[in-house]
């Protein structure tokens, strides 16, 4: 008599899991190398910054304390650690944006002669509100809406300059590329166009964006007050 061993799976789900592995296996490699590429950009207490990365990622809700961090099971360090991390570690930020630029990114649609879609990149400037830190250098006055009655309001913060990769669809995944802090000073269009200019020459550089590829579109936010264009 044929018994069936039911902890032994069928065929078809040997099958499935097969392909589910063979596609997995790429995207973890992609990992693994970002991952080891993003540690040889921390200079300075690499291993106590790397572990703080991974417990920030790895968190079960927003950050509201760094100490919290210590408590996470990828932070295998002391609570002291966070902080010697924080204040004396460093990162080589091109080094940083090289690798960025180097990871695959998504495209949004645009498909061109040689079969490439676009890329597109969005840019936003986002605050973080510090109205409670007088002794917080560089803040500056904040355009915010949403709070009270709906008004908008200016709140002393620092602003951020981003620029991200976007895929297509309704999506809320992207690729993050660049980051920049905006002082009181700063001509935000002027940070942003350098931004872009220094992404671009990036991504032409490590081959992502060819020279036969659809063109890069950016768009800003409302945040921004420069009309959508174009990259080469």
């Amino acid at each position: 008599m044929h018994h069936t061993n039911p902890d032994v799976e069928s065929g078809d789900d040997t099958v499935a899991q097969t392909n589910e592995t063979s596609q997995a296996v790429p995207a973890l490699s992609t990992l693994s190398n970002f991952r080891e590429q993003y540690y040889t950009c921390l200079t300075a207490r690499a291993d106590a910054l790397f572990e703080l990365t991974d417990a920030a990622l790895c968190a079960d809700g927003p950050v509201t304390s760094p100490v919290e961090l210590s408590l996470a099971g990828e932070h295998r360090r002391g609570h002291g650690s966070v902080y010697a991390a924080l204040n004396d570690g460093r990162v080589d930020q091109d080094a940083l944006r090289d690798v960025l630029a180097a990871q695959p990114l998504p495209r949004a649609g645009g498909i061109g002669a040689n079969g490439r879609a676009r890329i597109v990149l969005a840019v936003d400037v986002t605050s973080w509100l510090r109205p409670e830190a007088p002794t917080s250098a560089g803040r500056s006055f904040c355009h915010v809406y949403g709070r009270g009655r709906g008004n908008a309001q200016l709140i002393p913060g620092w602003q951020y300059s981003y620029i991200a990769a976007l895929e297509s669809g309704a999506t809320s995944w992207t690729a993050l590329l660049d980051i920049q802090r905006l002082h009181p000073d700063d001509d935000v269009s002027l940070i942003t166009a350098t931004q872009l200019r220094a992404i671009v020459e990036r991504l032409q550089r490590n081959g992502t964006h060819r020279s036969d590829d659809p063109t890069s579109w950016w768009s800003p936010t409302p945040a921004t007050t420069f009309p959508a264009s174009r990259c080469s």
